[in-house]
This record gives structure tokens, sequence and C-alpha cells, in this order.
């Protein structure tokens, strides 16, 4: 399991990095590994509005849909369309692919570093 140090996590298993005022978000690797095989994720849309906590789209695998839940409050700015065509991209590079960028953010989810996020997931 990696745990890139760069970026902040949920206990709900999204991860966020900011950079230039723009916050991109994607799921973890232990959440892709607890998922198994994606075959499918639903996208919001530009512009649309995000909240802290709340979901904004799905992701459904071989085993089953699980909402994805926003680590942040603010705008998406923009969306991954790759993962339409090749929802298996965040099997294989769950920090490579992520899902949405949102700006204007006003508020964020309680944000674990990679160590107290390896260490939750250890006792998950």
């Amino acid at each position: 399991m990696k745990y890139p140090e760069e970026l902040q996590y949920t206990k709900s298993h999204e991860w966020i990095k900011t950079e230039d005022g723009v916050t991109l978000v994607g799921i973890s690797d232990y959440a892709q590994d607890a998922l198994g095989d994606v075959v499918f994720v639903n996208l919001p849309g530009e512009g649309d509005e995000v909240t802290a906590g709340e979901a904004f789209g799905d992701v459904e695998s071989v085993k089953a849909v699980s909402d994805l839940i926003s680590p942040v409050t603010g705008v998406v700015c923009a969306v991954n369309e790759d993962l339409l065509d090749a929802p298996e991209l965040l099997n294989s590079d769950p920090y490579g692919a992520w899902i949405m960028k949102v700006e204007n953010v006003t508020e964020t989810e309680a944000l674990l570093d990679a160590g107290s996020y390896e260490a939750f997931c250890a006792e998950d």
C-alpha cells in the first residue's frame, strides 16, 4: 500500500492535493484495493457545487457501488474524463488518476497526514 507524503487523506479514503488554489481529489490506494476492479465512475459536472462530507459521485466495482465523499466544499472546475473510458485507471494509478478538481474551497473535512492515514487504515 502506498501513502504519498505530499497528500492529505480522509477517513472515507479520498485524498487531496492543493496546487495554485485548485484542489485535486481522488481515491486512495487502500480504497481501490478494497473496491476491487473498478468498472464505472459517476463523475460530477463542471460547475457543480460539492460539500465536504457529502457524496459527489460513485464508483462501481465488481464487488459493489460506493459513494465518493467530497473532502472539500467548493465548485468543480474540472473532472477527469479519462475515467469515463478507462475507470480501471483508479486501480492502476490511484494517485495519478484524480477524479475532480475543485476551486473556491471554503471548507475541508478533517484531514489526515500520510502517517495518520496509514495508521487509520491499519486499524480498519
